[in-house]
């Protein structure tokens, strides 16, 4: 395994360039189709497409692409600072079965000088009156950057929407070991965020798939929507392979909860991430 570089330790006159390439090698954004003007070369605001592979088994909405659409890191966008998510909360209030594309519709409610704090409406590209979802979520800066900063050509991946596709735990390389354990493999740089540390969407994506199965056990169907999803980020995941631990309870009016760690056993096994999720049985 190659050891990522951090980019704070870029020189000042590289380190746009160094963004770019990190940037661009990111699968997190590209592969699901996000399209954002405060970085990218894109079309104004910011959008992301609802294929079948971010669907659950009841063909709703997963929180994860929702998240990955709307990253919350306080409003510490990679342009100004070297930014890193602390807390990220989803509330889903439409399972979004027959909408094509979202949009989301950010708004910073406190930006300092190393914390920030933002929320977003996560809302139908076609119709904004249309909720799906309350993101909110703050973030701290780990460094700035210097001036000279370039929206970046960093065109989504072409990926073909169909029944078939690959799950996105397959495609970000989670896979369930012989001891039953949900992991993420070593650290590389397509999973990489450019301070060298495991990204936000591949730990969304991970947890909520470990969350999904052990839901799916407590309840005694997968026919379940998530409705409220947190993840907190504890400490940077440096090294890995990531294994996800957690549990299920049975709640009332029909709800199951399901609480996680993620572990970076590369690292003396230390906890990098927590996550909580709230499903709600359908029929």
């Amino acid at each position: 395994m190659a050891t990522q570089r951090d980019i704070r330790e870029t020189p000042a006159d590289e380190y746009w360039s160094d963004f770019e390439n990190r940037w661009t090698a990111l699968l997190s954004y590209r592969y699901l189709g996000k399209e954002s003007s405060r970085l990218d070369n894109a079309p104004e605001g910011t959008t992301m497409p609802l294929r079948h592979d971010m669907r659950n088994a009841a063909g709703g909405i997963m929180a994860a692409p929702l998240c990955i659409a709307s990253p919350e890191s306080g409003g510490m966008a990679d342009d100004l600072f070297v930014p890193n998510p602390v807390i990220a909360s989803m509330q889903i209030l439409d399972d979004a079965r027959d909408v094509a594309r979202v949009a989301v519709l950010p708004e910073t409610v406190h930006l300092g000088r190393t914390m920030g704090f933002s929320r977003s409406l996560v809302v139908d590209n076609e119709n904004h009156d249309r909720v799906i979802a309350l993101s909110t979520g703050m973030g701290i800066s780990l460094g700035s950057t210097p001036p000279g900063f370039e929206k970046v050509d960093n065109p989504p991946i072409d990926v073909v929407d169909s029944p078939t596709m690959p799950p996105l735990h397959q495609v970000f390389g989670a896979k369930k070991r012989d001891d039953g354990f949900w992991v993420l493999p070593e650290l590389e740089l397509e999973f990489a965020s450019p301070d060298a540390a495991l990204h936000l969407g591949p730990i969304h994506i991970v947890l909520e798939t470990a969350a999904n199965e052990l839901a799916a056990g407590q309840a005694g169907t997968d026919q379940l929507q998530v409705e409220s999803w947190q993840v907190m980020f504890v400490a940077r995941g440096k090294v890995g392979p990531f294994r996800v631990t957690g549990e299920a309870y049975e709640g009332g009016q029909g709800r199951v909860g399901v609480r996680l760690s993620l572990h970076d056993e590369g690292n003396k096994d230390r906890v990098t991430s927590t996550g909580s999720g709230v499903y709600r049985r359908l029929g």
